[in-house]
């Protein structure tokens, strides 16, 4: 009996010892380890409901891309490229007549029951012959209405009835984060619907090193080639952009694209079937992007909006009241954060439309009521407009120096008016031989050239006193 006793309290003791280091070691331990854990951070109540307002579940991107599908076509580019003078020289000219053809594809939206198409005028530029597919399958050959290349936008029809269109939204109300579907032909894989968000509004990449209008809608719904000219429509189904271009280092989709805004695009339309050309409207400034280190050197307190560096001699900002240094921070109700956003409400307008111009002078706002007007200072355009303000007064060139060059070409000034022709040496009496490599012979041919080469960058073959020939640039306005 007293062995089982001292086996239970040998036992018993045993344990406690045994428990007791155990309890130093763990308590050791975790003291070491405590110094390397991060303190957590201490729980609040808040205000969060566990029943949400809105889920995925709740955006059905089913019925707009049904309806848009039909409304976007694919869009086929046959074009004749030109022959190698090279092998002519060696083979003729009869061994190569007519050049190779190559193809192009893209998309386009219709946006009328009777045909009218709207894409991008990269996707069609240089066309022989365009052909239209349907949704349906159904063929046609297409015809250019117009083309605008400084927004990429052109209009074509095909001879039908009764077809399914797209509605357009006013773009200035797409909001950043806002759902959108882009709906085209990538790949040659046709009605192919992505979805995506918009990312930023008013997103300048300078694809065109300044000769484009960028004031794009960017998003992350997949856009690749073939995508070009296809619609980016809101949940509603309704055009919000056209498809255009995508920033990549490998020519296909990474993440980022973007489209040419609807209300652009419309703008375009309407003035390529109104006149037949875009009507493009000035504010009459030299505009200069805000920046930190300019605003700092101003001391303006400011680090957004448009900076006027000069107003334009009789142009619609100085007539207004607009003047050197104001910083234009919104124009009716659209902030001006960037010189984007200027860009993309001035080509929504047209010579002679009012719009409300919000600046800041001195620290205060000032609001003005400017009627806009074209690169001219005008609402319409005259005859020789081009012609008179871009060179100077032009007269066809004189029996004499017909004569004395042995030429029965050209037009020579009577007064030049471009300043930097007349820094380049340019006076009355020059002959201008050539203009975009084309002989003129009279003022009318100079002003039709100049005008079918807006918005470009030409070359001016001038005849100077000497009888030397001078080549020099000159950048037609849009």
């Amino acid at each position: 009996m007293k062995k089982i006793i001292s086996l239970v309290f040998a036992s018993i003791l045993g344990g406690v010892i045994a428990l007791g280091a155990y309890a130093f070691i763990l308590g050791k331990s975790q003291q070491i380890d405590n110094s390397d854990v991060i303190s957590q951070p201490v729980a609040v109540k808040t205000s969060y409901s566990p029943v949400s307002n809105y889920t995925a579940e709740a955006t059905d991107f089913t019925k707009a891309a049904e309806q848009t599908l039909h409304t976007v076509v694919h869009v086929k580019n046959v074009a004749i490229s030109k022959s190698n003078p090279l092998a002519e020289f060696f083979y003729g000219a009869d061994a190569f007549k007519g050049g190779q053809r190559t193809i192009g594809t893209g998309s386009g939206v219709i946006i009328s029951p009777d045909g009218y198409i709207v894409t991008n005028n990269h996707v069609i530029k240089g066309a022989k012959e365009i052909e239209i597919t349907l949704n349906n399958q159904k063929i046609y050959k297409a015809e250019v209405i117009g083309t605008h290349e400084s927004s990429d936008i052109a209009l074509v029809k095909i001879d039908a009835t009764d077809l399914p269109h797209i509605t357009f939204a006013n773009s200035d109300n797409v909001r950043v984060g806002e759902w959108v579907l882009a709906v085209g032909n990538p790949f040659n894989l046709t009605s192919t619907v992505t979805a995506g968000i918009v990312s930023a509004k008013a997103r300048n990449i300078n694809i065109s090193g300044g000769r484009m209008i960028e004031s794009f809608i960017q998003t992350d719904a997949a856009v690749n080639p073939g995508n070009s000219g296809g619609a980016l429509v809101n949940v509603n189904g309704e055009l919000v952009g056209i498809n255009t271009a995508i920033t990549s280092q490998t020519g296909s989709y990474v993440g980022y694209s973007f489209a040419v805004p609807s209300n652009i695009a419309k703008k375009v339309i309407e003035d390529l079937l109104e006149f037949g050309d875009v009507q493009t409207a000035y504010l009459g400034v030299n505009p200069e992007e805000l920046s930190s280190n300019m605003a700092k050197g101003l001391d303006l307190g400011v680090t957004q909006g448009v900076l006027v560096a000069g107003v334009t001699e009789d142009g619609a900002a100085l007539t207004a009241g607009i003047k050197v240094n104001d910083i234009i921070i919104k124009m009716d109700n659209i902030k001006i954060s960037k010189f984007s956003n200027m860009q993309g409400f001035l080509s929504t307008k047209r010579p002679g439309d009012v719009v409300d111009v919000t600046v800041l002078r001195s620290g205060k706002e000032k609001k003005f009521k400017v009627k806009l007007s074209n690169q001219f200072g005008k609402e319409t355009i005259g005859k020789l407009d081009f012609s008179k303000y871009l060179l100077g007064s032009l007269e066809k060139i004189s029996k004499e120096k017909a004569t004395k060059y042995r030429i029965n070409y050209g037009v020579q000034f009577v007064k030049v008016r471009n300043k930097n022709l007349i820094s380049s040496g340019v006076k009355k009496g020059n002959v201008i031989l050539k203009v975009a490599d084309v002989k003129v012979f009279n003022v009318q041919d100079v002003e039709d050239i100049l005008r079918k080469n807006k918005g470009k960058l030409i070359i001016l073959q001038i005849l100077n006193d000497e009888g030397y020939v001078d080549y020099l640039r000159l950048m037609v306005n849009n």
